[in-house]
């Protein structure tokens, strides 16, 4: 077959070449409303308990926040504005609540619970089995325990008299009354004591995801433990940090039956934390419009901390 020529001398014309066909545009059809309705209705029991149970709750505490509605003795409260708030901030005794809270918070979750499961965690991936399963049940127990039952075994570690004060005794060492002397360390211990398993769980759990060639391979170039630890095995569970540091931050601001039981807050207010000084104000003092502004503003150092967790947790290794 031939093909005939194409003639382009003087006496023929070019025709210019002609538009380009326009490309189709796809285009996603829009989701009818009864199909999206159809789509939430299932969500929709889930949905009204939320509102319900929590959504409400929460509306109602804010609004008594702004008001000075009293336990007993008060016919009707009354619209008070910011005054709660104004209060609390010129109480001393909120002020030191507040402190021994982050005090509290630091030593127990941030540095306590965290650095000593992480350290269980990894001597865990080299111990044996029977060493594993004697310390995980330790620590585990510690954890199940109920709050009440584990503040009456820690009061009965610290009081005078108690185990602690009997093994120095026996070490001939000098004894005190360290819920006395040091009551915010003691219930700081005993907050680590039981809450250390859900970070060695956590940690476990990150440790076992790692890839072993990796560590393989950084200790066959002569890497040290510690040179391995901080720049291998740290960036690479740091998501698993920053989970188990807002788990731990929120479930620590909120300890009120550990202290209760070991302290009450006490000797004085050494160791009144942020709940349980709305708990003297609510309970004792019938201040619930003032106790409940306290807890909102608890609430707020609960929410700045979660915000810097969940920086964290954005922030690519």
């Amino acid at each position: 077959m031939t093909t005939a020529p194409q003639h382009t001398g003087p006496g023929v014309r070019e025709l210019p070449p002609g538009p380009a066909a326009p490309t189709p545009q796809l285009t996603t059809p829009k989701r009818p409303f009864t199909q999206t309705l159809t789509r939430l209705l299932p969500l929709s029991p889930a949905l009204i308990l939320l509102l319900l149970f929590l959504a409400g709750p929460i509306a109602y505490c804010a609004y008594i926040a702004f008001t000075d509605l009293q336990l007993t003795g008060q016919a009707h409260s009354s619209f008070v504005g910011f005054a709660n708030f104004r209060t609390a901030f010129k109480d001393s005794e909120f002020l030191n609540a507040v402190w021994l809270t982050l005090v509290f918070t630091v030593l127990s979750s941030l540095i306590g619970q965290n650095t000593i499961g992480l350290a269980l965690a990894a001597l865990m991936q080299r111990a044996s089995k029977p060493v594993r399963t004697l310390t995980g049940a330790i620590v585990i127990t510690a954890w199940v325990l109920p709050e009440v039952v584990a503040g009456f075994l820690l009061y009965a570690f610290f009081r005078r008299e108690g185990t602690l004060d009997a093994i120095l005794v026996w070490l001939h060492l000098p004894s005190q009354n360290w819920l006395f002397t040091l009551p915010i360390l003691a219930v700081s211990f005993a907050n680590v004591w039981r809450g250390t398993a859900f970070s060695m769980l956590v940690y476990s759990a990150a440790l076992n995801e790692i890839p072993k060639e990796i560590t393989e391979a950084a200790e066959v170039d002569g890497a040290s433990g510690w040179r391995r630890m901080w720049h291998i095995t740290l960036p690479m569970i740091r998501r698993s940090i920053g989970t188990n540091l807002m788990l731990n931050t929120l479930q620590t601001l909120s300890v009120f039956g550990l202290i209760w039981v070991m302290t009450r807050g006490g000797p004085g207010n050494k160791s009144q934390t942020l709940p349980l000084y709305m708990y003297e104000q609510a309970f004792q003092n019938s201040m619930i419009g003032y106790a409940t502004a306290v807890a909102l503003l608890l609430l707020l150092v609960g929410s700045l901390f979660s915000v810097i967790y969940m920086r964290l947790l954005r922030t690519e290794v």
